[in-house]
């Protein structure tokens, strides 16, 4: 999801009033917050495939899935972000039914986009590997049928795997939750983008 410029300038107390009476979303960062756009066709069903997928295979578990309407708290930058999915398995927010963020992920999934992917890779990034409860980072790239794994090893840093249909076909593992995800299943339903010679010529 794209953001806009900048709107307003205050602290994380004021914001969370405030968001609470805007009919669309903003993210919180250190003083700033910036609106967030709608996504493409492509970006919401792949984030629809893996809430799915999550849901499915964490049924019966303390762990909870949210997708995007659920903020997620960073304390230590002073920031609240909307990440298109996010696994919790903190038993009170299992319990707390409305509560509105989360602060203690174990996987978080972001849907890069043409717009946000600079920053997803750089200072979002930044920002959750501040999280102690996180385990894992995806970043899903539709257009380039990619997935990229960063994972916490015991040295704290956080380590890359990656796959791709064309050469690395998977599936994808989320350590974090025990989970194997074909990569089939991961773009189901994404629509190609046709290369521009080809589009001129269904057009004509």
């Amino acid at each position: 999801m794209s953001y806009a410029q900048s709107q307003h300038r205050f602290n994380a107390d004021t914001y969370l009033v405030w968001e609470a009476n805007q009919s669309e979303r903003h993210e919180y960062f250190q003083g700033e917050v910036f609106a967030m756009a709608g996504g493409t066709q492509n970006h919401n069903t792949v984030a629809l495939n893996a809430a799915v997928a999550l849901r499915s295979h964490l049924k019966g578990t303390p762990c909870r899935v949210f997708m995007s309407d659920m903020r997620l708290q960073v304390v230590a930058v002073d920031a609240y972000f909307y990440p298109d999915v996010v696994v919790s398995c903190q038993p009170r927010a299992a319990a707390d039914g409305q509560a509105s963020s989360v602060n203690a992920p174990v996987l978080v999934v972001e849907v890069l986009s043409d717009s946000t992917a600079t920053w997803d890779r750089g200072g979002k990034f930044a920002a959750y590997r501040q999280l102690p409860s996180l385990q894992e980072y995806v970043l899903i790239d539709p257009q380039a049928q990619t997935v990229e794994l960063y994972r916490r090893n015991a040295a704290q840093r956080f380590e890359l795997y990656a796959w791709d249909v064309r050469t690395n076909p998977g599936p994808c593992e989320f350590a974090s939750v025990g989970m194997q995800w074909p990569l089939e299943a991961v773009f189901e339903g994404v629509v190609a983008n046709q290369p521009a010679d080809t589009a001129r010529a269904d057009a004509a």
